[in-house]
């Protein structure tokens, strides 16, 4: 069983789900996702995305017509098996068609552009296709009290494995969370203002990718 949160970009909000392994993600159209296929590797018990990836991923498949394999979609950031500002951390990419031909892989990366952000050249992946949702921009965006979503699910993953204290992991950042940047900013040497920038973005991830799970780790 997965605990899942999803954030709602329509309405603005989180939402919680709770699923066994083998069923449907949400708001996953004809079961062509599983919560297995989506969480891979990860041994999380928790995972998050948001309604916008499902939504590609059912028009992807839609449109493709045919089963699609997912070798990698969600990790945690202290699992690691990424670069440090991976959108596989925040649940918003996918690198699928691993099982497919070139000729399949050339198909599913026409029909997934328009649909996802960003579709990775086949100069960089040629044996498999990289498709996200990355917010536009390099890294990941700012992020400050008030904010929803997968990148604050990735902010209080990484914050509380390092040990400090975010009020737990629900994708709202809120005082706790503010506090626990703030933290950590000044253990850095950083401004301690409390925003998650690119320069505290940066050394946030650096420290916790691929360090592991620590006894702080909410899961």
């Amino acid at each position: 069983m997965a605990k899942i949160l999803i954030y709602n970009n329509n309405a603005n909000r989180m939402e919680i789900y709770y699923k066994g392994l083998s069923e449907a993600m949400p708001y996953n159209s004809n079961r062509t996702l599983t919560v297995r296929e989506f969480k891979g590797s990860s041994n999380s018990n928790i995972i998050w995305t948001d309604l916008r990836t499902m939504e590609s991923w059912n028009s992807l498949r839609f449109n493709y017509g045919r089963p699609i394999y997912v070798g990698f979609a969600f990790k945690r950031c202290w699992e690691g098996g990424h670069s440090n500002l991976s959108q596989h951390y925040c649940g918003l990419a996918m690198d699928i068609a691993q099982t497919a031909t070139d000729a399949q892989r050339a198909q599913i990366r026409t029909i997934a552009r328009g649909i996802w952000v960003y579709v990775e050249p086949v100069s960089l992946t040629p044996r498999w296709v990289h498709v996200d949702n990355r917010w536009v921009g390099s890294g990941y965006p700012t992020t400050r009290r008030g904010s929803k979503g997968p990148y604050v699910c990735t902010a209080q993953d990484a914050l509380t494995t390092l040990g400090y204290n975010t009020g737990g992991l629900d994708g709202v950042f809120g005082a706790n969370s503010e506090n626990a940047v703030r933290t950590y900013q000044a253990s850095k040497g950083l401004t301690a203002d409390g925003i998650l920038g690119p320069i505290t973005w940066r050394n946030l991830m650096a420290d916790v990718v691929g360090r592991g799970a620590s006894g702080t780790t909410v899961n």
